[in-house]
């Protein structure tokens, strides 16, 4: 780790770092951090070990960088990250490194959450406090909604019923529909868009399920059977541009019913 920080230290030298590495801040640095994240998150998907190792040490590089940028700022350094992960992980931990007793993992979520909050609250001070708070706006658009979707639900505003969430979906295909149909302003279709897919997060959380999860796999699934198609076609001797949508739709449904079987 030492070695790690000393050539993270090199890298930003102001006379003999490297000119890329000197040039960046936190926020031209932000979005890298982002996609290795997603690079872990790919690489754990497709099992790869190996290539997994590397990308954690890309994704704690990251952390490296912001530590020595903020070191040279005078804010904070990568002992004081330490000091204060440990620090947090003891205090949301009492039933480990504590007197506290908790029986199961969901009694633990809850604990977690509560504990979350106080921090919350603390940080907030005098100022007015919203349950909302501490939710991410980088995050991916499904996951906020359902970090929010869970905090209003904390409070118990929330469905009881999953069907009311489905009858609600329908609501707002109904709304999206008229909008499409009406002349109303330009931005009225977008909102009405984002309700849906709102809620269509809601009824991925009332069936207990992750919904970038359950997108990501509907997406890969579309990847695989759109790549099927394509070979198909060619083995065919047929091209994606000289074939009608209704003949591509024919090859698209015998690749269907061929991996579903």
């Amino acid at each position: 780790m030492q070695q790690l920080l000393e050539i993270m230290a090199a890298l930003r030298d102001p006379e003999n770092g490297c000119p890329w590495d000197r040039e960046q801040t936190f926020e031209s640095i932000s979005r890298h951090t982002i996609e290795e994240a997603y690079e872990v998150a790919d690489t754990i998907a497709h099992g790869d070990m190996m290539e997994l190792k590397d990308e954690l040490g890309d994704l704690l590089f990251q952390v490296v960088f912001y530590a020595q940028m903020a070191k040279e700022q005078g804010d904070f350094d990568f002992r004081d990250i330490e000091q204060a992960i440990c620090e947090k992980m003891l205090r949301r931990h009492p039933h480990v490194f504590g007197d506290v007793s908790i029986d199961s993992a969901e009694e633990q979520t809850e604990a977690w959450e509560q504990l979350k909050a106080e921090e919350r609250k603390t940080k907030a001070g005098e100022e007015k406090h919203s349950h909302m708070d501490g939710v991410a706006r980088a995050l991916p658009a499904l996951v906020r909604a359902e970090k929010l979707q869970k905090r209003a639900a904390k409070v118990g505003f929330d469905w009881t019923d999953r069907r009311d969430v489905i009858a609600k979906i329908r609501e707002e295909l109904d709304e999206l529909e008229q909008e499409l149909d009406g002349a109303g302003p330009p931005g009225r279709v977008s909102d009405e868009m984002g309700d849906l897919l709102f809620s269509c997060v809601n009824l991925a959380r009332h069936l207990g399920l992750d919904a970038e999860h359950a997108l990501r796999g509907a997406t890969g699934k579309f990847e695989g059977r759109f790549r099927a198609m394509e070979g198909a076609l060619e083995e065919e001797g047929r091209d994606l541009h000289n074939v009608s949508l209704e003949q591509m739709d024919e090859v698209w449904e015998r690749v269907k019913a061929q991996g579903d079987s």
